[in-house]
């Protein structure tokens, strides 16, 4: 049997996950805990084979810097990013921080099932892109890049200059990349742009 450890803050989601690995037949449920700052402990002390981790958990730790902790220290432990967000960094973050696979909730065609069979068979199961979401008239893909860096920033609510301090470019670029984002979006200005970028999930700067 295939030990698993779920970190889930949301209670729907991680009753639905610890129904599925009970009833499955071929994996055990050892913990499921809502605090990803507590998933290293755990494996310290456990034998844990599997965690399913969200990105954004109980007192806002965050799934993907846990998970980037526990594979540096406990590399053979594996690793399935969960999450409802689209925010597009996460799928390169997680990527970077070796986790094996990546699940959206609420976009995958794939059962969370069918992922963890894959991954605990040795493959790496990773959508090809973010879901693409609607951000005025344009597709979350219509963006470069650059622009969604831009974008992330400005949901800060920061000034121009200080986000062109935090990103080492100048005042000029960072409004170049604000008038193309507000061109293509359609959006009479940068809140309205910064505000549905941020109830949608497309950028997140918290996790």
């Amino acid at each position: 049997m295939t030990n698993v450890m779920i970190v889930e803050d949301q209670s729907m989601p991680r009753q639905l996950f610890e129904l599925l690995v009970k009833s499955s037949g071929r994996y055990e449920l050892l913990f499921s805990i809502e605090n990803a700052a507590m998933a290293e402990v755990y494996c310290m002390k456990h034998p844990v084979d599997l965690i399913l981790m969200d990105v954004c958990t109980a007192l806002g730790e965050s799934g993907l810097e846990a998970a980037e902790k526990i594979k540096k220290e406990y590399p053979a432990i594996k690793i399935i990013i969960v999450t409802s967000m689209p925010e597009c960094s996460y799928i390169n973050r997680a990527r970077a921080a070796g986790v094996e696979s990546f699940w959206y909730k609420e976009f995958s065609e794939e059962t969370i099932l069918e992922v963890m069979d894959r991954t605990m068979a040795g493959e790496s199961v990773y959508p090809d892109s973010a879901p693409a979401l609607s951000l005025g008239e344009a597709s979350s893909r219509d963006l470069t890049d650059r622009e969604l860096e831009v974008l992330r920033e400005l949901t800060s609510g920061d000034t121009d200059e200080v986000i062109s301090q935090r990103m080492h470019l100048s005042v000029w670029t960072v409004r170049k990349y604000i008038k193309s984002m507000l061109d293509k979006t359609g959006f009479d200005s940068r809140t309205k742009l910064a505000v549905v970028a941020r109830e949608t999930g497309l950028v997140i700067r918290d996790y």
